[in-house]
């Protein structure tokens, strides 16, 4: 069986308890589950024994106290929604007239094709 066995043994100086333990391995398996190639060699399968793996071996960057506080607050500042509107704008910036023309013409089939079999259904009954 590919499992660590509990308790693990971590360093308190880096990490503060075993919530906090599983707070960065939680965040480390969602990136490694995206497709983030794991920071150490593990003959580990699962997403969440790497990344507790690579916690306690210090092999993950993670803020506490203060300058997690900051972070959250400077992440919070961050309008996202406005950053990708922008982003979206310069794509659409990039594009010939026709690749516009096409995007609309396609964005319109595919607000139409949802009724189109509806309407076939019905001509043939």
């Amino acid at each position: 069986m590919n499992i660590i066995s509990l308790p693990v043994e971590f360093d308190n100086e880096k990490i503060d308890g075993r919530f906090r333990l599983v707070n960065i391995a939680a965040q480390r398996a969602k990136e490694i589950a995206s497709g983030e190639k794991p920071k150490i060699p593990t003959k580990s399968k699962k997403v969440t024994t790497i990344a507790i793996e690579e916690a306690i071996q210090d092999k993950l960057e993670f803020l506490t106290g203060e300058e997690a506080i900051k972070a959250r607050e400077e992440a919070e500042r961050l309008d996202f929604r406005r950053l990708l509107e922008e982003k979206k704008e310069v794509e659409t910036e990039d594009l010939s007239e026709l690749e516009r023309d096409l995007k609309i013409y396609i964005h319109e089939k595919e607000q139409v094709e949802p009724d189109r079999p509806n309407e076939l259904a019905d001509s043939e009954g």
